[in-house]
């Protein structure tokens, strides 16, 4: 009876086109195509509009992941929906969607391949975790900054002719390097102006990169300590990188093997393998690239660290190293997928010997 009623339950598929002002919506049911109309940027104008004209029917919805975020999928999954929000790049297209390109076509496109059910859809995060996501972002925005502030006080000094002292010409700024050229004066007051302005700019953005790495860390120790500190006992991975981590994924135990992990950070190689060949394409360019990016420089310190890994890394001695270090970070990865699924803290083994 259960299943009876399951099949003959009337069915709507929406697609939708989503834009900061405006929505393009394309509707059917699953016996007709309805319409295609545009409409303003208002969930509960759509709601009502579902609610009047499609009662008692079953409303799968889709759209694609973009500048809108996830606030629409999480409303309407709220009602009792059922939502998809799609990678751009998981939806089919036909050769006439290249040359005709509309936001009418789109949504119908849309529509069409969630009532066929090929459609997949992406990990749709809580409000909580969106909102520390946007957290950890705004960190690398502010580390941009952090480069770019100081690649402007260097050219400065260089443009003027001024001579950085050897032992300040690095890329990691002492406390006596600011002191240093907060002392230097230039042969006018608007040299002075411009220089003590830049150094203010430096100290500000500086202060906030710092700030906001504390801030995330005092987040994860209130709210995920548990993952948090299974994380850290990871050689290589240190308080901030370990809330980038619960940032960027949420739960991880969400994640059913090591390798669906990998293929969400982007540590899997891309393949092409058509008839007799097969040829690696690099590592693919689907990522969470500033988790990888941060997850690659960890894998340097847990060779340092982690006799196991040293072993790993000389196994594969003679390689491109940059392939090497990307191995690294992927068993890195299966490694953290371990001790969050088994909840136990990693242990290095002391008793391996390296080969030598």
């Amino acid at each position: 009876m259960q299943l009876h009623d399951a099949l003959t339950i009337p069915k709507i598929f929406i697609g939708l086109d989503i834009h900061k002002k405006s929505w393009t919506v394309s509707i059917q049911t699953d016996l007709f195509f309805h319409k295609t109309y545009s409409m303003p940027s208002e969930s509960e104008d759509l709601y009502q509009y579902v609610e009047r004209t499609f009662p008692e029917h079953e409303v799968h919805l889709v759209y694609e992941a973009g500048c809108c975020g996830f606030s629409v999928a999480r409303y309407f999954l709220n009602l009792g929906w059922h939502v998809l929000v799609v990678n751009p790049a998981d939806v089919k297209t036909g050769d006439k969607e290249r040359y005709q390109k509309t936001d009418a076509l789109d949504s119908k496109n849309l529509s069409n391949q969630l009532k066929q059910g090929v459609l997949k859809g992406i990990y749709i995060p809580t409000e909580e975790h969106e909102q520390f996501m946007t957290l950890a972002r705004h960190r690398t925005q502010i580390t941009k900054k952090l480069r770019q502030t100081k690649s402007h006080i260097k050219s400065m000094l260089l443009f003027h002719g001024i001579k950085i002292p050897a032992q300040f010409d690095n890329s990691n700024w002492s406390q006596d390097f600011v002191i240093w050229l907060e002392q230097l004066k230039f042969s006018t007051a608007c040299g002075d102006l411009a220089l003590q302005g830049k150094i203010r700019l430096y100290k500000f953005i500086k202060s906030e990169y710092l700030e906001i790495a504390n801030q995330m860390r005092r987040h994860c120790r209130k709210n995920t300590k548990k993952d948090y500190y299974l994380l850290k006992s990871i050689p290589g991975i240190g308080g901030y990188l370990a809330s980038v981590i619960i940032a960027e994924c949420g739960d991880l135990r969400r994640f059913n093997n090591e390798r669906q992990f990998s293929s969400y950070i982007g540590l899997v190689p891309g393949i092409y393998n058509s008839g007799d060949s097969e040829k690696c394409l690099g590592i693919t360019p689907r990522s969470r690239s500033q988790l990888r990016s941060y997850l690659i420089e960890a894998a340097w310190v847990a060779i340092r660290k982690d006799t196991e890994m040293q072993h790993y890394y000389r196994k594969h001695h003679g390689k491109n190293v940059k392939s090497i270090i990307v191995k690294v970070a992927h068993k890195m990865a299966r490694r953290i997928l371990s001790v969050i699924k088994t909840e136990t803290p990693y242990q290095i083994n002391k008793n391996l010997v390296l080969e030598k």
